[in-house]
């Protein structure tokens, strides 16, 4: 379809959005690779839910194993306008770009060899185990598939050394105290 030639309006609306700029609007359809979002202004969009979508990484910080653990159907949100989908003629927006981000605040009290607390909350062969060390924040103990031995079992409590902070990356490697 041709969105620009069927529906100048809208597609004069989502070329007037900036980086940056915050809108806002209700939960219309959550799919399996993502959210659309019906904006309070700007027109309809003439074939999908909403004029605003939201990727399932745009969603939120935290891990979550579905959709519905971020948001609802009907619920208001608002969100950062990251740039106009050409293709499919949507405002792609971030609810997750209002809020910090809890591992570079973690990564600001957190050294390298600092002792804590964990509970294993995933078993990933051939990487390792994925440890919980603070709500919204996991770390990888890497073991080996050959390594004899049980391995740690979700839900399982440890004592883990941190072993690397990527703010970057947002990555946290663990080891066994």
């Amino acid at each position: 379809m041709d969105f620009q030639a069927e529906s100048p309006e809208l597609w004069e609306f989502l070329g007037s959005l900036r980086h940056g700029e915050l809108l806002s609007g209700t939960v219309a359809s959550i799919e399996s690779f993502g959210v659309f979002v019906s904006l309070d202004d700007g027109p309809p969009h003439p074939i999908f839910p909403g004029v605003g979508f939201v990727t399932v990484a745009e969603l939120t910080w935290r891990h979550i194993e579905a959709i519905s653990d971020a948001v609802q159907v009907g619920q208001r949100v608002t969100g950062e306008f990251l740039q106009f989908d050409t293709h499919n003629a949507e405002a792609r927006l971030s609810l997750k770009a209002l809020r910090p981000d809890p591992f570079q605040a973690f990564a600001d009290r957190t050294e390298v060899g600092r002792i804590m607390p964990g509970v294993v909350t995933k078993v990933a062969p051939p990487l390792g185990v994925f440890v919980r060390v603070e709500e919204g924040i996991e770390g990888l103990i890497r073991i080996p598939e050959e390594e004899p031995g049980d391995r740690p079992q979700p839900g399982e409590e440890l004592t883990v050394v941190v072993a690397m902070v990527d703010r970057q990356g947002r990555r946290l490697l663990l080891h066994p105290a």
